[in-house]
């Protein structure tokens, strides 16, 4: 293959074990969604079943109807919704749908009319992200229209829940803030006459370093592919996490060039002497940020080395110095770090992002192999 991304399956599930037993008095949300942070929703979401994840999380209803048509039968939450989206489909889905205000709600009533079936719906409460969610002020209302509609049987509010700012920053004031209004804000719905089955905050960050939020349900994402929510909360195998993916590329060219010979477009980097060039034959449309020109890191022959000039669409160039390399043979972009690869995190360092965007962004022209299936089910 031109370029692979190897997704450690039994990795992965060793990863849910382990947020599990880091909330185990909540059930767990495995999130899956942008295909399952560029690991592939649908093989990383049956391997958190496997693990014992018995919710499964996605920003869209697309994502969370694709898991249905897939095959997926147990509890699905989806939150990111817009005027008009297919509600019945979802509904009769049996996929769970969040309410952050009354448009939303009147939306999903109707639907549940027409398909005459009653909707699992979370509401969600803006407790300081400024995200979606409904405004403390406007609580009232929402809770109280929802109530109306369970009395009439075409809701079932199956989930209060909100979501964290800066959980990823331990210490950080808005956390004890957006605590404190959520369990207000529970109080209120529940004094209403709400009877959720889960309550939940809890992201990744907080299931790890927060169990005063853990409630009913925590909802992991990051930290499920093994990657640490933020460099302040240390190494992922601080937490028992192991970095699922691992991405690299065969060389596609190595040759000898003089000194002062110009790389790539631009002529950003120059070399200093007489060496050796590799091609690795990856570039920005396939997720490798143009950022990482003259700052990202690969292994190649043993050695990092670091890309030489412009990332171009397809390709990049690295400079071996000294060493040599053949056409063919491996470099890594990022790993585990077992093999003394970077990680991730070293690209996100080197490119001034977070970790998130480094794995989110490997495109579809990098073919998916997974391994770590279950004994009997093939590797």
């Amino acid at each position: 293959m031109r370029a692979r991304a190897v997704v450690d399956l039994a990795a992965l599930r060793a990863n849910v074990r382990a947020l599990r037993a880091a909330a185990p008095r909540a059930e767990l949300m495995a999130v899956v969604k942008s295909d399952g942070y560029g690991h592939g929703a649908l093989p990383c979401a049956r391997a958190a079943r496997e693990a014992g994840a018995s919710w499964l999380g996605t920003a869209t209803p697309e994502e969370a109807l694709a898991l249905r048509a897939a095959g997926d039968t147990g509890r699905v939450l989806c939150w990111l919704w817009t005027p008009g989206g297919p509600w019945r489909e979802a509904i009769e889905a049996d996929v769970d749908v969040s309410l952050s205000g009354m448009w939303a709600l009147r939306e999903a009533v109707a639907a549940a009319r027409a398909c005459g079936r009653a909707a699992r719906v979370h509401l969600k409460a803006d407790t300081g992200l400024g995200r979606n969610g409904c405004q403390p002020e406007d609580w009232a209302e929402l809770v109280a229209a929802a109530r109306a509609a369970e009395a009439e049987g075409t809701v079932r509010v199956a989930g209060l829940w909100s979501h964290f700012a800066c959980a990823d920053e331990p210490g950080h004031p808005s956390i004890a803030a957006q605590l404190e209004v959520f369990r207000a804000l529970v109080a209120q719905a529940e004094q209403a006459g709400i009877r959720p089955e889960v309550r939940h905050i809890a992201n990744s960050p907080a299931t790890l370093t927060l169990p005063e939020s853990h409630f009913d349900l925590v909802r992991t994402g990051i930290a499920m592919y093994g990657i640490s929510p933020s460099p302040e909360l240390g190494h992922p195998a601080d937490f028992g996490l192991r970095p699922a993916m691992t991405l690299s590329a065969s060389l596609a060219s190595v040759k000898r060039v003089p000194g002062g010979h110009g790389v790539s477009y631009g002529h950003r980097y120059v070399t200093p002497g007489p060496t050796t060039l590799a091609l690795v034959p990856v570039g920005y449309a396939d997720g490798i940020p143009r950022h990482a020109s003259g700052t990202g890191p690969v292994l190649v022959a043993g050695k990092w080395r670091t890309v030489a000039g412009t990332v171009a669409m397809d390709q990049f160039v690295v400079d071996l110095g000294g060493d040599s390399a053949a056409p063919g043979d491996e470099a890594v972009l990022f790993g585990p770090g077992d093999r003394g690869e970077p990680t991730a995190e070293d690209w996100a360092r080197a490119v001034g992002t977070i970790a998130y965007e480094i794995v989110t962004r490997i495109g579809t022209r990098v073919p998916r192999v997974y391994v770590g299936h279950p004994e009997g089910t093939g590797n």
